[in-house]
């Protein structure tokens, strides 16, 4: 089967089944094993795809963003991996930014260090830190009401007021050429704002935000310290342009 057929085919089970594995693609295709992985490391350069450990899957769309109910139920225990490591790199007395977002807010029951204050963007993370008798500083702003977070002029000026040890972002895309994004041009601002005003800024993202651009850059990938539970072969080459810290089970 000819190169072009075989990219053909390829496209065609993802648009059917948005996931494909590679053994099902050498079946289709009766193609080498080997061939295949070349096919999908040029489809994947050609932003057609996206390469995920075992195949492929469709790219996301990049402006679409999952509500928190959605979002919380993806990659659930992947999310709560990275949550608990993440949770440990705070130290006893820590000022930290805690973005909205559902692996953020998975970190909020595993924070063990003492006299840390949080300021904070996301509405539903408020009670949680609360209960937990965390000093906790809201933005103000106008409220997104898909993800809860608060967002435009006015979460930009409260945000200035401070200055942070670490802040801890969510992330949907994380790219070797476009860096981090997220879908929304607003909520990009508040994470980058964040970043620029730590010492210390940590993207938390599971295997599945590899290789994905969402419509909003948020910062290069040297910006920030990614945290993830992917595999190292997935990772490595994000490696070679910041620091990636792989969670363990």
């Amino acid at each position: 089967m000819l190169t072009p057929e075989r990219h053909r085919k390829i496209l065609e089970r993802l648009q059917e089944s948005e996931i494909v594995k590679i053994h099902e693609l050498v079946e289709a295709t009766a193609s080498s094993e080997s061939t295949i992985r070349r096919d999908l490391s040029q489809l994947e350069k050609e932003k057609k795809l996206k390469r995920v450990h075992g195949g492929a899957s469709l790219l996301e769309q990049k402006g679409v963003e999952l509500s928190i109910s959605e979002k919380s139920t993806k990659n659930l225990k992947e999310k709560e991996k990275v949550a608990r490591y993440t949770a440990s790199l705070i130290r006893d007395g820590d000022c930290i930014f805690l973005d909205a977002g559902t692996t953020t807010f998975q970190m909020i029951p595993f924070i063990e260090a003492k006299e840390v204050k949080v300021v904070t963007n996301g509405l539903t993370h408020i009670e949680a830190l609360l209960e937990q008798n965390i000093d906790t500083y809201l933005l103000g702003g106008a409220i997104k009401p898909k993800t809860r977070a608060l967002i435009g002029q006015g979460a930009i000026a409260g945000l200035n007021q401070y200055r942070f040890d670490k802040c801890f972002i969510g992330v949907n895309g994380v790219h070797l050429d476009y860096g981090y994004s997220t879908p929304d041009p607003e909520e990009a601002m508040i994470k980058k704002n964040a970043l620029y005003l730590s010492q210390v800024g940590y993207m938390l993202c599971d295997h599945s935000k590899f290789h994905e651009v969402t419509f909003s850059k948020i910062a290069d990938l040297k910006d920030a310290v990614i945290v993830t539970d992917a595999d190292e072969e997935l990772i490595a080459e994000f490696k070679e342009e910041t620091t990636v810290k792989v969670v363990t089970p």
